[in-house]
Parts: structure tokens; C-alpha cells; sequence
């Protein structure tokens, strides 16, 4: 059985066990903090029925998926035997460097050590290392088990079997990856996200729209489409003849409005009181554990939707 080791179980560690155990992997997990393994696993052992109920398993029980996971007494326990290492520290380059020194030093020579890191470059704490040629990001959008999408990005000294290795085990997982071809700030998702967010800042800073106005626009619009299918792929299909035919039509649009979002809004300044008020007028502070479990719930009804949808129209 093919073995991966999670250095670091939590919110983000313990979604990764979950996507690959499922998947048939063997899976263990280890952190330095106390207790933590344990609390990921009971996280997990309340969240298998849940998704087994969606059909989200990939076909094993929850009894099936909690006997591939166990915890593991040290790094190296884990590492032991492993092809694939996940690696989830804190966002802070200096606990970075210093755990990869200790993961590449621990790890089989052979195994590919991956970050779930979304805003550190994989060259800033791999490049004094004897291994780096196997060092590169697997970065997802939380929680893996419910979003496939997971960006696979090389430092500059990465091998191409290293991205192909990891690649071809994250679609073995179930995951989708977008291969990056070089390393850049933000990757793709949170570059995407950011344009986004920048420019509902900026809508609501200016009067324009309400928070939740902005919303709408997103998730009874856009993300509609945007849920199984891409820009490209949508700008293709909303002009007679195609992409070109788009870009004819409408590029003159974008263009006109492009110079109009060049200023930044300071997302932390004056506009941020409205931002919350309205949020909280909606959601309470105290709710927000109770609507992110709807959320997790909403993602596995539109998973298993997408998924059914897969079959009987075609993706």
C-alpha cells in the first residue's frame, strides 16, 4: 500500500488525511504538538459518516478509510516507508526552513516532500538543501476531500519527475492539479481570488454596491458557471463563434474598465467597518462555527451533484 506521511495535523493536515485515505493510502500523520494527532483523528472519525452519506469515499467504508490512518511517534516514524510527504507548518518562513533541513535529512531519499504551504515560495526554504531537486508546493483549497483543486509548483531547481510525481499522485488521490510551470507569488488560485477581492473592496469602499450585494453577484452569477467550468472555457462558449469571437466583441469593455481598478483599496482601513457590519448583520460572530460545518455540508451536496453530473451529462 502505497504510504504518505502529514508532518503537521491540523485544519489543513487532517483535510489532507482524509483525501488520501480514502483514496486507498496508507496514512500517517505526526506533529510536535501534543494531543494533535489525536484531535485530528477524531475530527475525522465525525466527518467519514457525513461524507459516506454523499457517496464521497471513493467507494471504501469509514470503517475502510480510519484503518489506513494512524498516528506516528516522531517524523521519521512517519516518514518511514513514505513516497509522498505533506508537509502543513505554520505560514512562516523561518519554521519552514528549519523543519525541511529536518525532513530532508529524515526522509526517504526517494520521496517527494510537498508544502501545503498558499504564500511562500517553494525556492525561499528549499534552496540550501541536498535534496532539493524533490522539494516543490501542493498547495489546496481547504478542505481537499471537498475541493479538488490543488496547485503543484516547482522552485527553480525542482526536476521535472519530482512535479510529475507529485502530480500523478495528487490525481491518484482524486485531486485535480494545476501544474504550474514556474514558481510566482500567489500561485494561480489566490492571484485569481485576489483580483476578486480587490475589486469587491473596492466596489463597496467607493458606494458602488453592498457587501452582500457583491455577493449575489458571485454566488447566484458568476460562480454558477464558474462551479464546472473556467473563464476561458466560459468566454468560449458566450459568443456565437468562440473565444475570438469574444474577445472581439468585448475585449473593448474590460479595456475601458481596466484603468478604473488599478487603485488599491486598503482592505484593513475605513472600508473594513462596513465590510463587517454588514457581515455580521448576516452572521453573527457566535454562528460562524455552526456556518462553516453548512458550509462543509453544502460543498459534499455540490461535490456529489458535480460528481453525478460528471456521469450523466459529461464533464
Amino acid at each position: 500500500m502505497t504510504k504518505v506521511a502529514i508532518i503537521g495535523s491540523g485544519f489543513i493536515g487532517r483535510a489532507w488525511a482524509i483525501t488520501f485515505a480514502r483514496a486507498g493510502f496508507e496514512v500517517a500523520l505526526a506533529d510536535q504538538a501534543a494531543g494533535a494527532p489525536e484531535a485530528a483523528l477524531s475530527y475525522i472519525e465525525g466527518v467519514l459518516p457525513d461524507l459516506a452519506s454523499h457517496d464521497l469515499l471513493m467507494g471504501s467504508s469509514p470503517e475502510a478509510v480510519r484503518a489506513r490512518l494512524s498516528m506516528a511517534a516522531s517524523y521519521a516514524a512517519a516518514m518511514d516507508g513514505a513516497v509522498h510527504v505533506q508537509e502543513n507548518a505554520p505560514e512562516d518562513l523561518a519554521i519552514k526552513v528549519a523543519l525541511y533541513a529536518e525532513l530532508d535529512r529524515l526522509a526517504p531519499r526517494d520521496a517527494v516532500l510537498a508544502s501545503s504551504t498558499s504564500a511562500i515560495l517553494p525556492s525561499l526554504f528549499s534552496e540550501q538543501l541536498e535534496g532539493r531537486h524533490r522539494v516543490c508546493v501542493c498547495h489546496p483549497i481547504n478542505p481537499p476531500y471537498l475541493i479538488p483543486a490543488v496547485e503543484v509548483v516547482p522552485a527553480p531547481w525542482t526536476d521535472a519527475t519530482t512535479m510529475v510525481r507529485a502530480a500523478d499522485l495528487m490525481r491518484a488521490a482524486g485531486q485535480s492539479p494545476i501544474v504550474m510551470k514556474k514558481e510566482l507569488d500567489g500561485f494561480v488560485m489566490n492571484r485569481m481570488q485576489g483580483a476578486l477581492l480587490e475589486e469587491a473592496f473596492r466596489l463597496v469602499a467607493d458606494g458602488y454596491a453592498s457587501v452582500e450585494d457583491i455577493d449575489v453577484g458571485l454566488r447566484e452569477g458568476l460562480a454558477l458557471r464558474w462551479s464546472f467550468m473556467g473563464p476561458f472555457e466560459t468566454i468560449d462558449l458566450n459568443a456565437p463563434d468562440g473565444v475570438a469571437d469574444y474577445v472581439a466583441r468585448y475585449q473593448q469593455i474590460y479595456e475601458r474598465i481596466s484603468p478604473s481598478q488599478w487603485r488599491r483599496v486598503d482592505w484593513a482601513g475605513e472600508v473594513l467597518g462596513t465590510v463587517l457590519a454588514d457581515c455580521r448583520a448576516r452572521r453573527p460572530q457566535e454562528s460562524l462555527p455552526a456556518r462553516q460545518m453548512w458550509r462543509d455540508r453544502r460543498l459534499m451536496a455540490l461535490a456529489a451533484h458535480k460528481r453525478a453530473a460528471d456521469k450523466d451529462i459529461g464533464r
